[in-house]
């Protein structure tokens, strides 16, 4: 754990079939469909594309975390083709109540060789003066707290982070072939 605040920290990597020069995160990622973001993990309820008041763009996930319903509001802080970098203030709902949760999510690729790439899903949960209020109201230890979230974080982390490689490989080759398609024209 970084801080004395972060509730989870998990970075899993994936292999991606695809040269790096035809993968594009960010383009991935801000055309994501929801049905294609509900089959990356069991807890992915739903996903959608929108923007901040000030015009950045923002992804929209609502997943279940552990015990907690969380809608998180992803605003991209950095938006390249090999990294994104989405930072949101997220509505963690429990049985015992609803608050906020910090969450740093990056997505990254890196070449492997001409064929293949490693994608990194990193993923960092911190907890805001909110929460903290929260569990001292709930009389819940912040270490219970945060073994909790960053076991369940840890666990969804693992199971969607394939899913997610796969998707954007898909995409990934999907695109070369339309441009092959196009240059052969």
């Amino acid at each position: 754990m970084s801080n004395g605040r972060t509730l989870s920290l998990s970075t899993v990597t994936a292999v991606i079939h695809a040269p790096i020069e035809r993968v594009d995160i960010a383009e991935w990622l801000f055309n994501l469909p929801d049905a294609e973001y509900q089959r990356f993990s069991h807890g992915n309820i739903a996903a959608g594309i929108t923007t901040t008041d000030d015009g950045r763009p923002m992804s929209i996930n609502v997943e279940t975390i552990g015990d907690a319903l969380v809608i998180q509001h992803y605003v991209a802080e950095v938006r390249e083709p090999h990294v994104c970098r989405m930072v949101s203030l997220s509505d963690a709902i429990t049985a015992a109540g609803r608050t906020k949760v910090q969450v740093m999510w990056e997505l990254s690729v890196r070449k492997l060789d001409s064929q293949t790439c490693q994608y990194s899903n990193h993923i960092q949960a911190s907890a805001t003066e909110e929460f903290m209020a929260f569990l001292k109201e709930q009389n819940i230890p912040f270490e219970r707290a945060r073994d909790a979230r960053h076991q369940a974080s840890d666990s969804d982390n693992r199971e969607q982070t394939p899913n997610i490689a796969k998707s954007i490989e898909r995409r990934a080759l999907r695109q070369a072939s339309t441009a092959a398609a196009a240059g052969a024209r």
